[in-house]
């Protein structure tokens, strides 16, 4: 049931802020934070840099319906594909031009959406904002 709940709210806070053409450039001054992580993180899914990588994750990281929570470090690491590689999207390729979108009813939180082997976007990468800066949190399949 929750996870219907963040499904949903993902799509539409996701739907959203795509039709309004929310990009980079109109979420950075009101979070510079945002383009700051959003470049290391980039950068460490291009390295495939796993240790930066899991610094700049909250765990557990939820996955899509169907697939366990990934738990700790290590298990990201050995779970990279999984991640990264979700439904034939290379996380890697789709990031290089992505944009994070901030929906303004969430601003402690941003996603990034790629496209699957279909070219549908309906890979959705979500971060959020913690004491310890932004995070990353949860993976999700809009189709699953």
């Amino acid at each position: 049931m929750k996870q219907s709940i963040v499904v949903g709210l993902l799509v539409l806070m996701f739907a959203g802020a795509a039709s309004s053409g929310n990009e980079m450039q109109n979420v950075a001054p009101r979070d510079a934070g945002v383009e700051q992580f959003w470049e290391n993180f980039r950068d460490a899914v291009a390295k495939v840099n796993k240790t930066a990588i899991a610094a700049m994750s909250k765990f557990p990281i939820s996955m899509p319906y169907g697939i366990a929570s990934v738990r700790n470090r290590t298990q990201l690491s050995r779970r990279y594909r999984d991640v990264f590689n979700h439904d034939g999207s290379s996380a890697s390729e789709c990031f290089s031009s992505a944009k994070p979108v901030i929906d303004p009813a969430r601003p402690n939180y941003f996603t990034v959406g790629c496209k699957n082997l279909a070219g549908h976007e309906v890979i959705i990468y979500t971060f959020k904002r913690t004491p310890a800066g932004w995070k990353f949190l949860h993976l999700d399949n809009i189709n699953e």
